[in-house]
């Protein structure tokens, strides 16, 4: 009997949990998007912060937009806890419906939106990922679509509503936990193995759904009917910093419309400009002085380099501190070849903007020159010789003395082809007039350098060049020319002489040494 009675009690413990957990999975969640799985309840959406560490919960204070997901459905979504599937309920064209009606229709089909699926796996739910896919075809051709003609009586076309929702479906897809990347499941196989940074980049295989998303949130950023006085309720600091994590994406295709959404942003919420510069910036501070591992610097740096290009004269000290703190700094890390190019085209920028800043970017570059590291070190001359072409002569004399004996140092390489870059500076007509307004100085320094290479350098390509720019300088100032020349002569001779006594002195200490040998083992013998 008392059996029985117990196992009736375990019977009605499991039949309440049971009721509990079908409680919890009806109530709307603070971050659901309002979908669930197909043929069964709508299991709630958890929206987390895009990057691969632990993240904060969505429901935090930050996140305004993604908390109030359950009331941007509330008119669509009333149904949501019912066991029928939302996904395959047919719903009609929006161009179907009058205009009053619209606004419902399209809370439902960002509700069908906002539903995720397992896209690794093509099998799965193939009916509900193709209504998806159509709605989210009929909502970019929406929110693109030109708005008709002004009339005082038509409802708007995106009301607030409808646009909360939409930015939180958006959120829902797109905000999600990136796959380790290839180095970290390298170094979890295998601890002592080496990176390969040729490795074939992840291709997210929701990639084809996750591109409708994208194009959505462009349309929706660049559509006229968005107003940025409502919408930076939603896109808000939060969402941006989102986005940002974002860039870390191995796939090329979500970094390059997220370089596209994330520019459009900039320009259309000025508000948030000052906010996205810094955050850009905290970014450059983690992957140069923490990580050096980051996907998405060189698409950063395509998006700062328009920003830069807009910088109004007299430039702040905030910018000028960006060029110094983050952008001199990247050329530190040894992936520096992978977003070089980007790179150089920001710092250019700067140097054409205001010309004052040459100098502090040329010492910049003398600070993290390369020391063993000569692809590198071509990198670094190219760059050099875009920045000398916008430097003025009077930014040129602070900095020629340091940057010569450098460049010496290169013209002596024993890789060719950084010798051979350092050579082709000579045949830039700017950088050669501005050697030549300051060849008291550069000869001197430059000189020995020269000869060097004429006497004693390997490659013939490198012998040629060095030929032609001696001889520019004997044609530019024959005289100063036979001065170094003979400078050179008298130190190559104090040199020997000095070598010749180093040698004499060490003979005289050879032959002490074998006398005082000598004068022991006379001693020893008698």
């Amino acid at each position: 009997m008392f059996n029985k009675i117990i196992k009736r009690g375990g019977r009605k413990g499991q039949r309440a949990d049971g009721g509990e957990a079908a409680q919890r999975a009806a109530a709307p969640s603070s971050s659901s998007g309002g979908g669930g799985g197909a043929g069964g309840a709508p299991a709630p959406v958890t929206v987390n912060h895009a990057s691969r560490a632990s993240a904060p919960s969505p429901s935090s204070p930050t996140s305004p937009h993604v908390a109030a997901t359950s009331s941007a459905f509330a008119a669509g979504n009333a149904a949501a806890s019912q066991p029928a599937p939302p996904l395959l309920e047919p719903l009609p064209l929006l161009r179907d419906v009058a205009a009053a009606d619209r606004p419902g229709l399209l809370l439902r089909k960002l509700r069908l939106v906002a539903a995720l699926f397992d896209f690794s796996d093509s099998l799965k739910h193939p009916r509900e990922k193709e209504a998806k896919r159509q709605a989210l075809l009929e909502l970019v051709d929406y929110v693109q679509a030109p708005s008709p003609a002004a009339n005082a009586n038509a409802p708007v076309r995106l009301p607030e509503n409808v646009q909360e929702a939409l930015v939180a479906a958006i959120s829902v897809n797109i905000f999600r936990p990136l796959p380790p990347a290839l180095h970290e499941s390298a170094a979890a196989i295998d601890p002592g193995a080496a990176p390969d940074d040729e490795e074939e980049p992840y291709l997210d295989p929701a990639w084809p759904h996750l591109q409708l998303v994208y194009e959505l949130l462009l349309r929706y950023v660049v559509s006229p009917d968005t107003d940025t006085k409502v919408a930076k309720r939603y896109v808000d600091h939060a969402f941006v910093l989102r986005l940002l994590d974002l860039f870390d994406s191995e796939d090329p295709r979500e970094r390059e419309y997220l370089k596209t959404v994330l520019h459009r942003i900039y320009g259309k919420f000025m508000v948030h400009r000052p906010f996205i510069r810094k955050a850009i910036n905290n970014v450059f501070y983690r992957f140069i002085f923490e990580t050096e591992r980051h996907n998405g610097i060189g698409e950063l740096l395509e998006i700062l380099g328009s920003i830069i290009n807009g910088f109004a004269l007299p430039m702040k000290e905030e910018h000028k501190l960006f060029l110094s703190r983050a952008l001199i700094p990247l050329h530190k890390p040894k992936s520096v070849a992978i977003y070089h190019q980007q790179l150089s085209y920001c710092i250019v920028q700067f140097v054409e903007k205001d010309y004052k800043l040459a100098d502090t970017v040329i010492r910049g570059l003398l600070k993290y020159w390369p020391v063993i590291n000569c692809q590198k070190e071509v990198l670094f001359l190219g760059e050099l010789e875009e920045v000398l072409e916008a430097t003025q002569p009077v930014e040129f004399q602070r900095c020629m003395v340091p940057l010569f004996k450098q460049i010496g140092r290169c013209l002596n390489s024993s890789h060719f082809q950084v010798a051979e870059r350092a050579l082709f500076l000579w045949n830039n007509d700017h950088i050669v007039s501005l050697i030549a307004q300051n060849r008291s100085v550069i000869f001197p320094i430059i000189f020995e350098a020269l000869e060097r290479n004429i006497q004693s350098h390997w490659n013939q390509a490198v012998h040629g060049l060095t030929a032609n720019v001696r001889k520019m300088f004997l044609d530019m100032d024959s005289e100063l020319f036979e001065e170094c020349q003979q400078q050179y002569i008298e130190k190559q001779a104090r040199a020997k002489e000095m070598e010749e006594q180093r040698e004499s002195a060490w003979r005289q200490l050879e032959a002490v040494v074998a006398a005082k040998a000598s004068g022991d083992d006379m001693v020893l013998v008698n």
